[in-house]
């Protein structure tokens, strides 16, 4: 025990020298890294940075930094904090995948000054219906901005300005395409994504002269049904076919080897043709980089994730090969970094962002999993409610937005494009947007299409119109035919919907087409040439369906300068009619056909149902008009007749007159109605040529901007609402208002009545001085004497009162002092302001228009 004893105290030294030498290796170990860090410094103090590396300078601030908000030039504690965060978030990717191209995280804004681009989403929803969905969002901005191409591209921009600044300027950087197209579709509901990533070189430069025209419209052949007939058990048989089957197979085996050869040049015409047009390669292919926005599946009830590339406005599966990687996406809420293997593109991904395999998350409390279904979001919720009482640690939100808020007027969305005017070329074709009333005629979208890629020799020329008051929508130029179609909307007088011509001049080839609903006749359609006009009908209470006219030549002496002056000559009249089954079907007629050029007319009945050929009459017309009239003149060699029925009686020679002559009636009804639906065609050429020379436009009554007569009825209303305000505070305001009233209001006054309303004036206004005193005074001598009563109350009970009884006796005198002198002080200053207010009523009536004639 006492050898340990001596050794303890050896132990304890030892162990001091050793703690002390170790602190001092610290010490020198400090002072080194001290010393390494120093000359770091100045190392770093020594490198000069060249100008020609812009990405690098210093950013400076666009414009005058005063006009923008105080969030715009400066960061909150919250927004330094994150950008702490995301610096060292930054860091730790560049060392752990250090073959990755940095992440945009921080880039500066339009003040100079860094911010998380989670913080430069503004979810915002704007009045405008057409907003309201992602079509009319993408729409929006890519007709409202111009593109600044990324430089170099094959890096993320160091810049990324807000939505405000690019609303501004109409332009900039696909990152800020999207991120102006990613607020509007979060505010409209939408669970949008900002994406960063590669695409192919069209995409990232907006070159769509390859892509097909959104506008041309594939013609889809409408396939007739085939109308399943009635099979009947006794029936007529049809003939036999007396081909040989050998030879009709030999036959389809011809035209099927017809057909595929025919095929397989089209196939290889189409080859060729992919081949001559396809572009060269890029060199970029894979590093180009482009930023455009996911759209996911929940909200809104969107069935399926999809692309939307802000720049052209178009929606792709999240499945094309345009996009060809993702690095990151983000929102307001969090960032998000990919860590799927994007090698072959975008086609194998998959968006469950809750997944911390696929998807790196920034921040810890955002990364809830935005593809759950309505039963486990209820689920999440109910164990929400039930974790509630448990503690959990805080976690950090993301700040909210530091742009200000989004705002369109109605003029950037009536105008859309910068300038008024966007072209986009597509593969040969070209498309050219206008805004409304920036052109005369109204014109808002001009296609057109051409026979070459080159897009130098147009083919087709289609305008769309708004606010036309001619109602016209819609015009196609064919340059080859140099026929033009119009289509009209609903509202045009005559109801016309669509008009196919070559000129404007009558009697020429045209095709109308009418809204049937509109018209009383029901005309649909009315097909014209220099020889003929084919009408059809819908839904007549007559059940006419079809009218055909075949005109004559005009002689040569016969050739007018005025088309209405001689009418072209008639040969041929042919109506057709549905069936009325009110009438029997050998009574009601299916075809009747006026031949005026050789005074017959041929009735054709409907077929009965067990027949397979109609009844039909012929009449030939009596050659002298006055004959017409006679029964006698008529003879039965002027009518033939044809009945289904044999057992059926013949029909008499008077029934026969008669038919022949309602048949004769009709026709001249006929002949008025063809007259009719010439002068309509007159007066619809007419009236197009009138409106064509002098277009106008519809305004609505609610834009004062351009209605002139609603802009100056509306300052019109705005002028008389002021004066009969100003009337009326000049009513309230006038002291002779009632004494006029005694007098009848009379609109001028004679002297006499001057000086009497001046005199009643002043001694109503004495009057009230007097009453008002008198007021005063009453109410002062009433205040005195109950403080009198009270003294003499007090000197009586004076020694019987009790402390309280004496502080309440102060405070009532201390009240009635003030109540007192208050009094005093208003009657002095009533005295004093009573003959002040006596002149200044004398002046001002004397001032008065009504009475300064007469008092002066």
């Amino acid at each position: 025990m006492e050898v340990l004893l001596e050794v303890e105290p050896e132990l304890e030294e030892a162990e001091l020298l050793q703690e002390v030498d170790e602190e001092e290796e610290e010490e020198e170990e400090e002072d080194e890294g001290l010393r390494e860090l120093r000359e770091l410094e100045e190392t770093l103090s020594r490198v000069r940075i060249a100008p020609s590396a812009p990405h690098l300078l210093v950013q400076k601030a666009e414009g005058d930094q005063s006009e923008w908000p105080v969030s715009f030039r400066q960061n909150s504690t919250r927004e330094k904090l994150l950008l702490a965060m995301a610096d060292n978030f930054r860091c730790q990717y560049a060392h752990l995948y250090p073959d990755r191209k940095p992440l945009l995280l921080c880039p500066v804004n339009e003040c100079g000054v860094q911010k998380f681009v989670s913080t430069t989403l503004r979810p915002t929803l704007l009045p405008y219906p057409e907003l309201y969905h992602w079509q009319g969002c993408a729409s929006f901005v890519s007709d409202f901005l111009s593109l600044e191409p990324l430089d170099p591209p094959v890096d993320p921009p160091h810049k990324l300005r807000s939505p405000t600044w690019v609303l501004r300027t109409q332009r900039g950087t696909c990152f800020e395409f999207s991120t102006l197209l990613c607020s509007l579709l979060l505010g409209a509901g939408y669970n949008a994504y900002c994406v960063s990533g590669y695409a192919v070189k069209q995409m990232c430069l907006l070159n769509q002269s390859r892509q097909e025209c959104p506008l041309l419209k594939p013609q889809v052949k409408e396939e007739l049904e085939e109308q399943k007939q009635d099979v009947r058990k006794y029936s007529v048989k049809p003939p036999r076919d007396l081909q040989s089957s050998f030879e009709h197979r030999q036959e389809e085996k011809r035209q099927e080897d017809t057909r595929i050869a025919l095929l397989s040049k089209q196939q290889e015409a189409q080859r060729l043709q992919e081949e001559r047009e396809r572009p060269p390669l890029d060199p970029l292919l894979g590093l180009r980089v482009h930023c455009w926005v996911l759209v996911l599946s929940g909200n809104r009830e969107v069935p399926e994730n999809f692309f939307i590339d802000p720049l052209a406005g178009h929606s792709y599966p999240t499945t094309s090969e345009k996009f060809l990687g993702i690095e990151s996406i983000w929102n307001h809420q969090n960032y998000w970094v990919n860590m799927q293997d994007c090698r072959f593109g975008c086609a194998e991904m998959t968006y469950d962002l809750a997944d911390p395999v696929k998807w790196e998350y920034l921040l810890c409390g955002s990364n809830q999993s935005t593809l759950l279904i309505p039963d486990m979001k209820k689920q999440q919720e109910a164990e929400k409610e039930e974790d509630e009482e448990t503690e959990e640690p805080k976690v950090f939100e993301m700040p909210p937005s530091w742009v200000s808020k989004i705002h369109i007027s109605q003029e950037d969305m009536e105008s859309r494009c910068p300038g008024g005017t966007k072209l986009i070329q597509y593969r040969a074709a070209t498309v050219e947007k206008i805004a409304p009333y920036l052109l005369k005629d109204g014109l808002v979208t001009r296609l057109t299409t051409y026979d070459d890629l080159e897009c130098t020799q147009p083919n087709t020329v289609r305008e769309w119109y708004k606010h036309r008051h001619d109602h016209l929508d819609e015009r196609e130029l064919k340059k080859a035919t140099n026929v033009t179609v119009e289509h009209f909307r609903p509202g045009r007088s005559y109801a016309l919907k669509c008009h196919r011509y070559v000129t404007l001049v009558p009697e020429t080839e045209r095709q109308m087409d009418f809204y049937s609903h509109a018209r009383a006749d029901g005309l649909a359609s009315r097909v014209e040439t220099p020889s003929e006009i084919t009408e059809t009908f819908i839904d007549r209470p007559d059940f006419l369906h079809y009218r055909h006219v075949v005109y004559g030549k005009r002689e040569l002496g016969e050739m007018p300068n005025n088309p209405e002056q001689v009418q072209r000559p008639i040969q041929k009249v042919v109506e057709r009619f549905h069936r009325d089954r009110s009438k029997a079907a050998s009574e009601d007629v299916a075809e009747r056909e006026f031949l005026l050029s050789e005074d017959r007319i041929q009735v054709t009945y409907h077929k009965e149902e067990d027949r397979i050929i109609p009844a039909w009459r012929n009449f030939i017309k009596p050659h002298d008009a006055g004959d017409s009239q006679n029964a006698n003149a008529f003879t039965p060699q002027m009518a033939s007749i044809f009945q289904v029925d044999p057992f059926k009686k013949p029909c008499k020679n008077l029934f026969l007159y008669k038919t022949l002559m309602a048949l004769m009636k009709e026709e001249e009804n006929v002949l008025m109605r063809i007259k009719d639906s010439e002068k309509e065609v007159r007066a619809i050429l007419a009236a197009r040529q009138q409106e064509e020379s002098a277009v106008e436009l519809q305004i609505s009554i609610y834009n004062t901007a351009r209605n002139e007569k609603a802009r100056c009825h509306r300052e019109a209303l705005e002028c008389l609402a002021e004066d009969e305000l100003l009337r009326k505070e000049e009513k309230e305001l006038d002291v002779l208002a009632p004494f006029l009233a005694r007098l009848g209001d009379p609109e001028s006054l004679t002297q006499q009545e001057a000086l009497q309303l001046r005199t009643d004036c002043l001694a109503e206004l004495k009057q009230r001085l007097i009453d008002r005193a008198n007021l005063i005074q009453a109410r002062f001598e009433e205040e005195t004497q109950e403080l009198q009563q009270k003294q003499q109350w007090y000197q009586k009970n004076q020694l019987a009162m009790t402390k309280d009884d004496e502080d309440e006796y102060l405070a009532y005198c201390s009240n009635a002092m003030f109540r007192i002198n208050i009094l005093k002080l208003r009657l002095s200053r009533h005295k004093d302001k009573a003959p002040q207010k006596y002149l200044a009523l004398d002046e001002k009536l004397r001032r008065d228009p009504r009475l300064a004639h007469h008092l002066w």
